[in-house]
């Protein structure tokens, strides 16, 4: 198949290249400057332009592109731009592909398990409402932007992703380091709930998506039994064999992360009940697993 993937430089989208393009499909990638290779399109989501000739023969599009929620302080014009690369990207992207004349089979849009905002400790799937605050608002209006992709018969799929556990890149990108120092510890009280997924069930989830022809819609891609931040420091400490006796006080994320501090003491228990009645199998399911992956 021929695949375009928008954000293809990031974590996800360059592990998602790579496994693609081992099995061998076409892969084209969007970039925002003048295409370097020939397997670059150019597409500009402030001016609101796509190169549409460049995606002539696609059968499916991944959308990855989104400034990192928790690079930067919570500021006005930081919130702003996490809105604009995400809503104004998905828009233009969506138009783009409806108006083409012989559009993608499927549209696999990213998405965040930040839809559902604080659940605590309930179990929560696709169903669920979403939630109030920043990233819930933020989510809505993300997906809501694929409209013109939907109402054009493109099968269109967002992918809710919660934390990946990988190397580098990412939150536990920051992790790692942090832990081997033996400097890891809980934040917080703990108690709250992550729904993490592991770097390969990721790329494996996001192809069973591209080829699944009977779904649509929110996709949760987390593993099917998420955990408390303080079994994830207990495994990091025990698998990287370090101290985990530090803790950060809720006040102190507080004032070091300002507003986001709220999403990172939030609990989320995110279960992916739809990808799980499709048939999708996790290879490592376990934090215990996804970590030593890592």
């Amino acid at each position: 198949m021929r695949i375009a993937i928008t954000g293809s430089t990031g974590l996800i989208g360059t592990a998602l290249v790579r496994s693609l393009r081992a099995d061998g499909h076409d892969v084209v990638r969007l970039v925002r400057r003048e295409p370097a290779a020939a397997d670059e399109v150019r597409w500009d989501p402030r001016r609101q332009e796509v190169d549409t000739a460049g995606l002539a023969g696609c059968g499916a599009v991944v959308h990855l592109a989104g400034a990192g929620v928790g690079d930067h302080r919570w500021t006005a014009a930081y919130k702003q731009e996490l809105y604009d690369s995400r809503v104004l990207g998905t828009r233009t992207l969506a138009s783009a592909l409806a108006a083409m004349d012989t559009p993608p089979g499927v549209f696999v849009c990213g998405s965040a398990i930040g839809y559902y905002g604080d659940t605590g400790d309930r179990r929560t799937d696709e169903n669920a409402p979403a939630g109030r605050g920043f990233l819930p608002e933020l989510c809505v209006a993300w997906e809501d932007a694929a409209q013109p992709a939907q109402d054009a018969g493109i099968r269109t799929v967002f992918a809710r992703t919660g934390l990946v556990v990988a190397r580098s890149g990412g939150a536990w990108g920051r992790l790692f380091p942090v832990f081997r120092l033996g400097l890891g510890g809980r934040l917080g009280d703990g108690s709250q709930y992550w729904s993490f997924i592991s770097l390969e069930d990721h790329i494996r989830a996001l192809r069973h998506l591209i080829d699944t022809g009977t779904l649509t819609g929110p996709v949760n891609l987390t593993a099917p039994e998420p955990v408390t931040n303080r079994e994830v420091t207990a495994v990091m400490g025990r698998f990287l064999n370090r101290p985990t006796l530090f803790t950060v006080p809720a006040p102190v994320l507080r004032v070091a992360l300002g507003e986001f501090a709220g999403d990172v003491l939030g609990s989320q228990r995110i279960i992916p009940q739809r990808l799980l009645d499709s048939g999708f199998t996790f290879h490592r399911p376990r934090i215990i697993e996804a970590v030593r992956a890592a």
